[in-house]
């Protein structure tokens, strides 16, 4: 087997490792019930999706009346914490997602973690999920402080910092993600069947995968 050209490969959370979309919507909806705002169908759930949780909040919200900025911190702690409850319900790696990360622990490669989901909740998913073990590190949009959130570098330059990697890859689905990497320095994929909040070609990666089958290709081509 050639060397693999990445020693560490970055993913973010929602819409790119793991879909997330119905255990964040049934979250979103309880919150906006509790202020009794209309449910959003969850099919249409994704697209708010992207920047954390108060962000979805924040979208949801302006989607159904507006927002209320005095009520916003303690219904995005009452949407947590159903969330926290509920967060590995429907969850489930991407297809394909499985065989890829067998796929790169086999080539040695470490895998990391950085999203913008609190990272309390991202461990707790990964520990419900059986992944905990197959992460090298886990950086969440709270472990630096939210000012240092994608799609400013600072998660991608700690993620490097950590796994001491020499040569760093990261694989998104918005803008917040390729923003990030851009802003490290490191190469970037985008996932075509995550939240994308522009049309995945249009969200300045360096090349967009379809399935997770294409994942490891594309990076020895970007290698």
């Amino acid at each position: 087997m050639a060397p693999f050209p990445f020693d560490v490969v970055g993913f973010d959370l929602d819409g790119t490792l793991l879909d997330t979309a119905l255990d964040l919507g049934h979250a979103l909806n309880h919150a906006l019930g509790l202020i009794g705002r209309p449910a959003i169908p969850l099919s249409d759930v994704q697209s708010l999706i992207g920047g954390g949780t108060a962000q979805m909040l924040r979208n949801g919200l302006a989607r159904t009346g507006g927002i209320d900025e005095d009520a916003l911190p303690d219904l995005t702690d009452k949407l947590v914490d159903f969330y926290a409850d509920n967060i590995a319900r429907h969850t489930a790696l991407y297809p394909g997602g499985e065989a890829m990360l067998a796929a790169l622990e086999a080539r040695g490669v470490k895998i990391a973690i950085a999203t913008n989901k609190r990272e309390g909740l991202a461990r707790r998913l990964f520990d419900e999920l059986g992944l905990s073990p197959r992460l090298a590190t886990v950086i969440g949009g709270d472990t630096l402080g939210l000012d240092r959130a994608k799609p400013k570098p600072d998660m991608l330059i700690e993620m490097v910092r950590r796994t001491g990697a020499t040569r760093a890859a990261f694989v998104g689905d918005t803008t917040y993600d390729i923003g990030a990497a851009r802003a490290a320095g490191l190469p970037v994929v985008a996932v075509s069947f995550g939240f994308c909040d522009k049309p995945p070609h249009d969200l300045g990666a360096d090349a967009v995968i379809d399935h997770f089958d294409e994942l490891i290709p594309t990076l020895e081509r970007l290698g």
